[in-house]
């Protein structure tokens, strides 16, 4: 059966209608491992990736406003924190919605490296979005105050935005591999916790996010999967998104997702890594397949019946 790499958007943690709590974490968390669950049921071998912009964003404020009470956690740190406690929920749901099925699969969290480039110029020019969304005013006392950087978010509001360097390698890639035939392995969360290695091999934590797609797409590469499954909001990738001549697309090769991409269609920190991920997977893999969809409809997607399919060809 095939193997698969998922990678969940932010809206299989976190609705926009739901308080950013814990709790309301969780309820998201369990309608969304049923749907895993069902993948699991019909034979497919999984292994899922998270991310954690919210999350992390959260963890770091709550940090910072207490700093007068107890040191600032570094930002790799509150990375880790967040892998943590996403993948807690995570193992939690779907155990349980594992065991509604009959299938007593474990599945385990792995907090989990990745080594980034010193040098990578994502270091000069922070654009991935953390933490919570604010109006253009309130960004501006945050920048003013905090220091942070503040970029506009997709329409939606501004946001902090932090480096977002390339994963290079996946530090413990071979205890991936070891768990994966008898288990779900939750790993990379939020793309991983992002480190350097320095010359005498020790790893040093750097203050990034990681894209969550991306990294899902160098563990698809290294577990030998048959398709990166990236799960988002929207049943399909659009060309002219939310305007009139709007274009739903089911499948597009590597060349056309490159035209695309070169005229401007995808919004970066939305779909745009989404559809980097899912060319970069099929040009190192031309005889394997990206699915884009939206986490209801991942088994049709499967099935061939919706979704966006990325060829090579």
């Amino acid at each position: 059966m095939s193997k698969i790499v998922i990678a969940l958007g932010g809206n299989a943690l976190q609705t926009k209608n739901s308080p950013p709590t814990a709790q309301a974490q969780l309820e998201v968390v369990k309608t969304t491992c049923d749907h895993i669950a069902q993948l699991s049921a019909k034979g497919y071998e999984l292994a899922i990736v998270h991310g954690n912009g919210p999350q992390v964003g959260r963890i770091l404020m709550a940090s910072e406003t207490a700093r007068d009470v107890v040191p600032v956690m570094p930002f790799d740190v509150c990375g880790a924190m967040s892998q943590g406690y996403i993948g807690y929920h995570i193992q939690q749901a779907l155990r349980y919605a594992l065991a509604c099925r009959n299938k007593n699969i474990p599945v385990v969290s792995l907090v989990t490296q990745v080594v980034v480039e010193r040098n990578d110029p994502a270091f000069q020019n922070p654009s991935k979005p953390i933490g919570t969304f604010y109006t253009k005013e309130e960004a501006e006392k945050l920048s003013s105050a905090m220091g942070y950087q503040m970029m506009e978010d997709a329409g939606r509001g501004y946001r902090r935005v932090v480096a977002s360097p390339m994963p290079r390698r996946i530090v413990e890639i071979d205890q991936v591999k070891q768990l994966w035939d008898h288990s779900i392995v939750i790993t990379c969360g939020g793309g991983g916790v992002p480190v350097v290695e320095n010359p005498d091999g020790t790893l040093e934590g750097v203050a990034a996010v990681i894209d969550k797609d991306f990294a899902a797409e160098l563990l698809a590469q290294q577990v030998g999967a048959d398709v990166l499954m990236i799960l988002t909001e929207v049943e399909k990738v659009a060309i002219n998104w939310g305007k009139p001549n709007q274009q739903n697309l089911d499948h597009i090769s590597l060349y056309q997702a490159a035209r695309y991409v070169e005229e401007g269609h995808f919004a970066p920190g939305s779909m745009l890594p989404k559809i980097e991920a899912a060319m970069k997977f099929v040009r190192d893999n031309p005889d394997k397949k990206a699915i884009i969809t939206s986490l209801d409809k991942a088994i049709e997607a499967l099935e061939g019946k919706t979704g966006t399919v990325v060829t090579f060809a």
